[in-house]
C-alpha cells in the first residue's frame, strides 16, 4: 500500500491481539518495546473472543477483558479495545482491521505478531489482505531464530521496511527486537493450577482477581 499518512494524523497506532488468558509482562514489555522503536503513540489490546488458531480460553471474556484492564489502568500508552467481543463467529484478524481501518482511516496502523505467530501467517483467513490495511511487526527475541518457509521468507523480503516507510499507513512488514522475557500464559495457569505463586510474571492487580475468582484451578 502506498498511500502516505496524512500530515493531519496525531495517532500512530499499534494492535496486540491475543487470547491474553491471562495478561502478563511478556505480553506488555514487548509492546513497549514496539512502540518505543516504531514512535507508537498509543497500542490497542485487542482480546480475541474464538481464536481460529488455537485452544479456546480458560477464563470469560468478560473475566479477560477485566484483566486487561487491570494491567494497564495506570499506563496511558495503552487502550483496551474489546470490538472482537462483541462480533459473531470466530476472531479473524482481517476482519479487525477492516473495521480499524474505517475508523482510523488516515493513520497509521501496525499488527504486532510474535514470531511464531507470524511464521503461520498465511494459513490465516485472507492473509494476503493484512498488508493492505496494515503494517505487520514482527517481535523478534534475542537468541531466537525465526522459522519461516522458503514461500514466507519470499514474500517478506518483498515487503520488508526500508527507511522512509514510516510515512506510509500500512503495507511493510518490520522486524522489531524486543526483550527476552520467557514468561507464558500456559506457564501460569499451570502455577497456578499447582497452588504456586505467579508473583512477578504479571501486574499485582491481575494476581489479585485471579486469586480473588479462583481462576485456573483445578
Amino acid at each position: 500500500m502506498g498511500k502516505s499518512a496524512n500530515n493531519s494524523v496525531k495517532k500512530v497506532i499499534g494492535i496486540l491481539g491475543g487470547t491474553f488468558d491471562p495478561i502478563h509482562y511478556g505480553h506488555l514489555r514487548s509492546a513497549i518495546d514496539v512502540a518505543e522503536q516504531l514512535n507508537l503513540e498509543r497500542i490497542q489490546l485487542i482480546p480475541s473472543a474464538r481464536p481460529p488458531h488455537r485452544e479456546q480460553p480458560q477464563a470469560t471474556p468478560e473475566q479477560r477483558l477485566e484483566m486487561l484492564h487491570l494491567a494497564v489502568k495506570d499506563h496511558d500508552l495503552f487502550k483496551v479495545d474489546d470490538r472482537e467481543l462483541h462480533r459473531s463467529g470466530e476472531s479473524y484478524t482481517v476482519d479487525t482491521l477492516l473495521s480499524l481501518r474505517q475508523e482510523y482511516p488516515d493513520s497509521p496502523l501496525y499488527l504486532i505478531l510474535g514470531t511464531d505467530a507470524f511464521s503461520h501467517i498465511q494459513s490465516w483467513h485472507r492473509w494476503d489482505e493484512l498488508l493492505d490495511l496494515a503494517h505487520i511487526v514482527v517481535m523478534q527475541r534475542p537468541m531466537h531464530v525465526s522459522a519461516m518457509s522458503e514461500r514466507l521468507q519470499t514474500w517478506y523480503q518483498q515487503h520488508v521496511a526500508t527507511k522512509g516507510d514510516e510515512t506510509l499507513l500500512a503495507g511493510r512488514v518490520w522486524s522489531v527486537g524486543v526483550a527476552q522475557l520467557d514468561i507464558s500464559a500456559t506457564a501460569i495457569r499451570q502455577k497456578v493450577s499447582q497452588g504456586l505463586t505467579p508473583l512477578f510474571l504479571l501486574p499485582d492487580a491481575v494476581i489479585q482477581f485471579i486469586d480473588t475468582l479462583k481462576l485456573y484451578q483445578d
